[in-house]
């Protein structure tokens, strides 16, 4: 584990930070050319972080270590690949490159679980790629497969 690593609530002064964490949630295939930044701004990606803040689901964690944001995992109640319903808040959670795998990702959650639940929140879900290994840590977190969407699982977690 990192040291001098904190948890804590996404704030306004954060929310800038969302287009690069979001580029950064991206699943990249191993061995594949990367993906533009560009398509962060395609509209089925951009609605994650569009307006954050101003809707009832907007919630969020963000994991900082000797004052660098190194991690954000966030929700929203948006027409998103992950949607299930109007009541259930979807999950995109993102780290830089050179922090994963650390245990960050998991503190991210869990403080991000306990935000929702404090708003009252029973579920999150949120959609991944078959092939992108974060699936097995979602599952390690509690989330369940409720249906296949092409190449992605969409998963739920009970609060």
């Amino acid at each position: 584990m990192a040291p001098n690593i904190t948890v804590r609530e996404i704030e306004k002064p954060d929310y800038p930070l969302l287009e690069d964490f979001l580029y950064h949630a991206v699943f990249q295939p191993p061995g594949q050319p990367l993906i533009p930044r560009e398509v962060i701004f395609e509209p089925d990606v951009f609605v994650y972080i569009e307006g954050f803040g101003a809707g009832a689901g907007d919630c969020g964690a963000v994991a900082e270590i000797d004052g660098q944001i190194v991690g954000i995992a966030w929700t929203r109640i948006i027409p998103g690949f992950g949607h299930i319903d109007r009541h259930t808040p979807e999950l995109a959670i993102s780290m830089l490159p050179e922090f994963r795998g650390q245990g960050i990702g998991t503190l991210l959650m869990t403080e991000l679980f306990e935000l929702l639940r404090g708003r009252g929140y029973r579920r999150t879900s949120l959609a991944v790629q078959q092939q992108n290994p974060a699936a097995g840590f979602y599952t390690r977190l509690g989330y369940e497969t409720i249906r296949e969407n092409g190449e992605e699982f969409i998963m739920i977690k009970k609060l």
